[in-house]
């Protein structure tokens, strides 16, 4: 298994207006003439760090890292209760990466995607199959309706502790409206306080599963109010069913037909469990899936990160032949 590589500074940074006075944050790191890829970060609404830099060889690939709509350095943030969301979907972004695309002038470009970003780097390379040249995903995710339901209701059955504070930190006339909607309704009250604790209470929930399989887990931008604001509000993905038609990626995989593809799934991920990077293997015949056995869902676990280096280190030896 391989390590990161070593940490890296950007070669050239800007802002991209895609429209809808949206700004989205793009940064270009290693060969400036190598093998393009782009990182699609997870959350979502996580935003990318430095840490995603170090999955590509920096002598072969032009890494290009952005921070999705209303998240990291992208602009307008989330975090600001006048930013409206309402221009933030799984189709703008997968219209921001063409944009950003043709903005570098870049032909075709591996993609690889962590956690959500699994999910968008099929959304679209089913759409744009020819900007494509291969995929590297990690903690996939399709985020279909039973897999939102179970990141959502489902793991309780495994945190009963956790799952119960979490329903309980609802006032009352909101628990019957369910986690999602209840959370919504919280993450976008008038009142910062009460908007900065149910980001707080949602992302205790999502560390109940992260903790247990791997104590160092949780990123330092989780200290962050900003940060949990802002990825707590991007939320409505899952309340909007990431406005994707049930089990549509799994459905038009065959898209992906001439596009290789290598899958890394944690045993231990309760976030994504295995079955899904399963199904879409079986589904996309050009996919290659790799189970790491003592990991989870976090990408920066050691054995995951280096098993995803191995992945994207096979492309860049495929692309030098």
């Amino acid at each position: 298994m391989t390590s990161l590589y070593p940490e890296i500074e950007p070669y050239d940074h800007g802002l991209l207006d895609v429209g809808d006075g949206q700004r989205i944050y793009w940064e270009a790191c290693g060969n400036r003439n190598g093998l393009p890829a782009l990182y699609l970060h997870g959350g979502p609404g996580s935003g990318c760090s430095t840490f995603a830099r170090r999955y590509f060889d920096p002598s072969a690939y032009r890494i290009v890292l952005f921070d999705q709509r209303n998240c990291g350095r992208s602009l307008p943030s989330a975090a600001d209760m006048s930013t409206e969301l309402h221009a933030n979907t799984t189709w703008h972004l997968v219209e921001d990466i063409e944009r950003l695309r043709n903005h570098l002038r870049v032909t075709r470009w591996l993609l690889l995607g962590t956690s959500w970003g699994s999910t968008l780097a099929l959304a679209y390379a089913e759409t744009y199959p020819a900007s494509v040249r291969a995929m590297v995903l990690a903690g996939v995710t399709t985020t279909r309706p039973s897999e939102i339901d179970w990141l959502v209701h489902g793991m309780g059955r495994l945190f009963p502790a956790e799952w119960d504070r979490l329903l309980n930190a609802l006032p009352a006339d909101f628990r019957e409206l369910g986690v999602l909607e209840g959370y919504h309704r919280l993450l976008n009250s008038p009142r910062k306080d009460v908007r900065l604790e149910a980001a707080r209470n949602w992302h205790d929930w999502e560390a109940a599963s992260i903790l247990r399989a791997d104590p160092k887990g949780l990123p330092r931008r989780w200290q962050d109010p900003s940060y949990l604001l802002t990825r707590a509000r991007i939320t409505h993905y899952f309340r909007n069913l990431a406005w994707l038609d049930d089990s549509v990626l799994l459905r038009d995989a065959e898209r992906l037909a001439g596009i290789p593809g290598v899958l890394v799934q944690g045993r231990l991920d309760l976030e994504a469990p295995l079955v899904t990077a399963w199904e879409l293997s079986k589904a996309w015949p050009q996919s290659r899936l790799v189970v790491v056995e003592n990991a989870a869902h976090s990408a920066s676990h050691e054995d995951l990160a280096g098993t995803i280096v191995d992945a994207t280190d096979t492309f860049r030896e495929i692309s030098q032949k």
